[in-house]
Parts: C-alpha cells; structure tokens; sequence
C-alpha cells in the first residue's frame, strides 16, 4: 500500500496545533490514521454488504460536510466499529451510517 506522504504531513500538523502534544506525536497518530483508513474502509464494505444495502452511505458529520443533512427520526441503515488513529491509542468508536434517501440538502 502506498501512503500519500503530503496528507500524512499535513494531518500531522493539523494534529499538533490541536493538541499540546510533541510533533513526533503527531506524526506518529498521523501515521495511525493513514493505516487505520484501508482497515476502516473494509469494515464499513462488510457492514454494508451484511446489512444488504445497495446506495449510498455516509455518517451523520461525513453527510454535513458534503452539505446535506439527516432527516430528523432517520434511523442508521447499518453501524460498524471504526479505528480512530489520530487520538494516538487507536480507540474503537460505533459509527452509524445513513443512506442517500435519508438525507436532504441544506439550504
């Protein structure tokens, strides 16, 4: 697997001015975020295909970002548990994810 060196950096120092943290630190729970995005990615393909849906899907704030937003009482298609690198103790966090026909376009 090859790692894009820029975006390790970049979320390195975006790590280090968050947190009162050394830098190598941050580097090293920037590396662990890199790692952890190709274990992430696989769990929430699993998840997905055994929850059996077909469209789109995102989580509550990865909807947000994109400029939508969940229909309130939406339930979450599937969860899955994800490695959250940047926190350094490569924690396990549930994350819910909701589809496509669940969400609408902020105004």
């Amino acid at each position: 697997m090859k790692y894009n060196l820029k975006k390790i950096m970049q979320n390195a120092w975006k790590i280090y001015r968050a947190n009162e943290i050394t830098f190598a630190e941050a580097l090293h729970r920037a590396w662990l975020s890199a790692k952890a995005k190709e274990v992430n990615a696989k769990r929430i393909e699993d998840a997905k295909a055994a929850a059996e849906v077909t469209e789109e899907t995102n989580t509550w704030s990865g909807w947000k970002k994109l400029g939508y937003e969940v229909v309130r009482g939406s339930r979450a298609l599937f969860g899955c548990s994800l490695i959250w690198g940047s926190k350094g103790d490569e924690a396990v966090y549930k994350a819910n994810f909701f589809g496509k026909s669940q969400v609408e376009k902020l105004a």
